[in-house]
């Protein structure tokens, strides 16, 4: 089974999919740190180069193309589900988990703004006025995740737990 890991941007993705990983004794695949190996470009340098739009459909095809192995976790971009049918692609082809946070939690979560190309000019209050439209907009999508839970404090256990229910 593919395990997607979805959600904003400082919920804990890349953090939850490496821990559920070794939990299950399966590969973890990030799909950003996959975009950056295959492209040679950092997120922010493709954001550059290429734009949102451009990024919006290499992950895509990152997402849909990707050789992914029969169990393993996947961490996605915190846009990723929100562009094309990415959302619906994923429903139909693993499990989907939306780790939730609430939009201050993640303001404090976010520190190393430099590396995110959406948010590297904000101040604390920008921030968090810029994380709470966001959510707005992409929760229709997150929501459509097969499990939605609170991700502050989540261990792999409750994870794990909730997969095999």
């Amino acid at each position: 089974m593919i395990i997607f890991l979805i959600g904003y941007m400082g919920c804990g993705k890349s953090t939850k999919a490496k821990q559920l990983a070794n939990k299950l004794n399966c590969p973890v695949i990030d799909l950003d740190a996959e975009i950056v190996s295959k492209s040679g470009k950092s997120i922010a340098e493709f954001f550059e180069a290429y734009g949102e739009s451009g990024f919006r459909d290499y992950e895509s095809e990152m997402l849909k193309t990707f050789n992914y192995p029969e169990t393993c976790v996947v961490a996605t971009g915190g846009g990723l589900p929100c562009f094309f049918d990415n959302m619906d692609w994923m429903n139909e082809n693993g499990k989907t988990i939306y780790l939730q946070m609430e939009p201050a939690q993640l303001v404090s979560r976010l520190h190393n703004r430099q590396k995110r190309p959406l948010i590297k000019d904000l101040n604390d209050e920008q921030l968090l006025e810029f994380i709470k439209i966001k959510l707005e907009e992409r929760n229709p999508y997150y929501t459509k995740a097969q499990i939605v839970i609170n991700a502050f404090d989540l261990d792999a256990d409750k994870l794990v737990e909730l997969i095999n229910a």
